[in-house]
């Protein structure tokens, strides 16, 4: 059983496991209210992970930029954020780096 919170037109804007104060109203899990609420936060939850992944490559460049610029140094960022970085500068040149076609085709996956 799950309780919700509804705002003045009857929609679920929050859903809680215990009862709470305005969250009186139980409903089932499978509840068609219940399903709709959650598919809409998962579509809202899928866009921002979509749009993240674009956003990790302007933050990697950006701290790139920074470093050789020697605003921050490398050496800054705590070891495992720097293990992070290490890791994935070497997948992006690996990647990059793997080549389908010969030189002369100019193509690069």
């Amino acid at each position: 059983m799950l309780y919700v919170k509804k705002n003045s037109e009857g929609q679920i804007i929050a859903v809680r496991l215990e009862q709470a104060d305005g969250y009186e109203e139980a409903m089932e899990k499978d509840s068609p209210e219940v399903t709709a609420f959650t598919q809409a936060l998962a579509n809202e939850n899928e866009a921002l992970t979509f749009s993240d992944l674009p956003m990790v490559r302007v933050l990697e460049d950006l701290i790139d930029m920074l470093i050789s610029g020697g605003v921050i140094r490398f050496t800054d960022f705590p070891e495992p954020a720097q293990q992070k970085m290490l890791e994935r500068r070497s997948m992006r040149e690996d990647i990059h780096g793997l080549k389908l076609f010969g030189d002369d085709q100019g193509k690069v996956i």
